[in-house]
């Protein structure tokens, strides 16, 4: 029998990219004996000292979603946090409606005051925190999403990425995921890369 592996999944969700590959995670899980353990990381932050910073006037917007992924995940754990994760995505990304946390708790089945923390900085350290983990085991020139993984040696492997449009379904998640596999095993990996030469994509491929 497979063993179980454990993959730490770092988000923030305004990245349509980032949207995309935790779906690819979702249906890998559907196939291979893969747990995934949903965490915050942000753009904002990993931005926030650039004089060339992307988010440019989104930038305070963009800390609303990941302060209330953090306070769900504070208050209703790992699983609640996955299940906030698709209920934004679905509303940013396929439905284009960026405004409404509420409603996107809601979705989740949780509650909808919780959309007051988009406001506040109560949650900024746990989001900060969270972040610098990822930023430990990739760096701090990549971007959203990080993905980790446990290495032979018992420590924890991390790329950013990977990038996709649109995400595999089935199958063929299966073997994308067989592949990161194998790449996190290689110690001295550090990078494939290409252009895209598209908009991402959010339809899925089997």
């Amino acid at each position: 029998m497979t063993e179980q592996q454990t993959v730490d999944f770092w988000f923030d969700p305004v990245c349509p990219y980032t949207w995309i590959t935790s779906r690819w995670l979702v249906a890998v899980s559907g196939v291979r004996p893969v747990t995934i353990r949903w965490r915050v990381m942000s753009l904002s932050v990993l931005n926030e000292h650039r004089d060339d910073s992307p988010e440019g006037e989104w930038e305070e917007y963009m800390w609303a979603p990941v302060r209330v992924c953090a306070a769900v995940e504070q208050r209703f754990g790992q699983r609640a946090l996955g299940d906030l994760l698709t209920a934004l995505g679905t509303r940013f990304h396929l439905q284009g409606a960026w405004g409404d946390l509420a409603g996107a708790l809601a979705d989740a089945g949780l509650p909808r005051e919780l959309a007051e923390a988009a406001g506040s900085t109560a949650y900024d350290g746990m989001v900060r925190a969270s972040h610098a983990r990822a930023v430990a085991l990739v760096g701090d020139d990549v971007g959203s999403p990080v993905v980790s993984v446990r290495g032979a040696d018992g420590e924890g492997v991390g790329f950013f990425g990977p990038v996709l449009s649109p995400a595999p379904t089935g199958e063929a998640a299966g073997r994308l995921w067989d592949g990161f596999l194998l790449l996190t095993g290689v110690p001295g990996f550090y990078e494939i890369k290409r252009t895209r030469d598209g908009e991402p994509r959010f339809d899925v491929r089997g």
